[in-house]
């Protein structure tokens, strides 16, 4: 079976934390398993195919380092056959330049989409989240942008402050921090930074007589047994099987709440010219907690001997793998909107 296009070695693009050939893992089995949906075929890559999509376009992803991740396999992925310069871009965290299209790529780091940060009480973060204010950092830069593609989700899980104006109206774990507040748990915020975000968009490009093209990436579930920050671990070898592991809990709430509000603004999307589409990877990344970085986050960890404890990272996915399938459908994504991608 046919492997990925590129390594750890010939990709230099890739987080040194995602590099897990490189950092000594030693199977490769995870590489090669391929998703098969049950009503259509899911080609391999094509860059030539994307990049000629992408020609005269600014494509942005904003999000979080998981954006970021699926960010990092599409440079990895267009860098087979075009050599890409990285060039300054305000509020970027990095903007490719394509010269053999005319196409940049950028990534704007935005982990609740809305205005917001990460503040320290004694050792503990929280973030401080204004529910009501998108995130001028990248939304300002809107009227250059053809394609947006929006993800977020993990650092909604952190203890919060949820703020719309000078007003609280309320956190996450407030008790951690013995906040006087209500806890409205995340899924409130997460519906409301998600249809905020959504509905300026439309606001800010597309009534202003200038469309432009949405893709919202779902939710990417994590495989830690045990707690993240107590040691757990992800260490399976090959996939689940699909009636082993089901979507379910969290993982289920936040992917049907993305769902929800994606079928909320469509109408008003469509009215104003704005194609929104979904890249639904939830159930395809549930079943897959071989390609995690894992203990290979680090170069070589069991080179001298076996640790007492062991980071495991089993958010990110490992470079090549598992992310690179979700660029294959977005690819997929953008060949239905090839006439206007043409023009």
């Amino acid at each position: 079976m046919r492997g990925p296009l590129y390594n750890g070695t010939t990709c230099s693009y890739i987080k040194n934390q995602r590099n897990c050939i490189v950092n000594g893992r030693p199977d490769t089995n995870y590489l090669y398993w391929r998703w098969k949906p049950d009503e259509c075929n899911i080609p391999i890559f094509d860059p030539n195919t994307f990049l000629k999509l992408a020609k005269n376009k600014n494509i942005v992803f904003v999000g979080d380092s998981l954006a970021n991740n699926m960010f990092e396999s599409l440079i990895c992925l267009l860098s087979t056959i075009s050599t890409p310069q990285l060039i300054p871009k305000e509020d970027t965290l990095a903007t490719y330049y394509f010269a053999s299209h005319n196409a940049n790529l950028s990534m704007y780091w935005s982990p609740f989409l809305v205005k917001g940060d990460q503040r320290i009480q004694g050792e503990i973060p929280y973030n401080k989240i204004y529910l009501d204010q998108v995130n001028e950092k990248w939304t300002k830069h809107i009227h250059q942008m053809d394609l947006i593609v929006l993800s977020f989700g993990h650092w909604m899980e952190v203890p919060s402050i949820y703020y719309e104006g000078d007003s609280v109206i309320g956190c996450f774990k407030c008790r951690r921090f013995k906040f006087k507040y209500t806890d409205i748990g995340f899924y409130v915020a997460m519906r409301k930074a998600l249809r905020i975000t959504l509905n300026s968009i439309i606001e800010r490009k597309v009534i202003k007589g200038n469309g432009i093209d949405v893709i919202v990436r779902t939710y990417s579930p994590t495989h830690f047994k045990g707690d993240w920050d107590k040691g757990g671990t992800c260490s399976k070898k090959e996939p689940y099987e699909p009636e082993e592991k089901k979507l379910k809990g969290k993982d289920a709430e936040i992917r049907s709440l993305e769902m929800e509000e994606l079928e909320n603004v469509k109408a008003k999307a469509k009215q104003n010219g704005l194609n929104l589409e979904v890249l639904d990877i939830t159930k395809l990344a549930l079943l897959r907690a071989d390609g995690h970085a894992g203990v290979y986050m680090n170069p070589f960890p069991f080179s001298d001997g076996i640790p007492k404890k062991v980071q495991n990272d089993c958010v990110h996915w490992c470079l090549p793998g598992v992310v690179d399938t979700w660029n294959e459908i977005f690819l997929e994504l953008m060949k239905r909107e090839q006439p206007k991608f043409e023009k």
